[in-house]
């Protein structure tokens, strides 16, 4: 019997499971490049991306990071959002929740979740500049399941 194709390696979670990717559309502009940044890191890693989710923005993230955590072969989760600074401090709030709320449901299902969330305090050029945040992320969750990852430390 051949061995199963890469692609039906894939739709089984691939040779080492799933990492999902949870999204925020809000700057859908930077946050669509920076979720196909991630899908391409961890498919090099020979992990298979999925479940990849949408929700509104980085608020909504935590929520659907623990929902994906639950999936049947899933192992990591990026978070992928953009935060940028406007009139109020609101930025501050937002970032500070899901950054606290992703940790714990982490911690809470045992699992790596990677942070590629930018901001709070950020124009929308050091947005821009921020988008290898996403590879970061993956770089993250892979050194967390003991991964080798080829580049140094990218920090956040």
């Amino acid at each position: 019997m051949p061995a199963p194709s890469r692609a039906a390696k894939r739709a089984r979670g691939g040779p080492r499971g799933r990492i999902a990717v949870v999204w925020g559309v809000f700057n859908e502009d930077l946050t669509g490049q920076m979720r196909e940044r991630a899908v391409r890191a961890i498919e090099a890693a020979g992990y298979a991306a999925g479940p990849v989710v949408a929700v509104s923005g980085t608020y909504d993230v935590p929520f659907a990071v623990d929902q994906a955590l639950r999936a049947r072969g899933v192992v990591a989760a990026v978070a992928i959002g953009v935060i940028i600074t406007g009139e109020t401090k609101h930025d501050e709030l937002i970032a500070h929740a899901a950054a606290k709320s992703l940790l714990d449901v982490g911690l809470a299902h045992r699992k790596p979740v990677g942070l590629g969330i930018t901001g709070p305090g950020q124009t929308r050029a050091m947005a821009v500049a921020r988008l290898d945040r996403a590879e970061a992320a993956v770089d993250a969750v892979l050194r967390l399941l003991g991964e080798p990852v080829a580049q140094g430390p990218k920090g956040h």
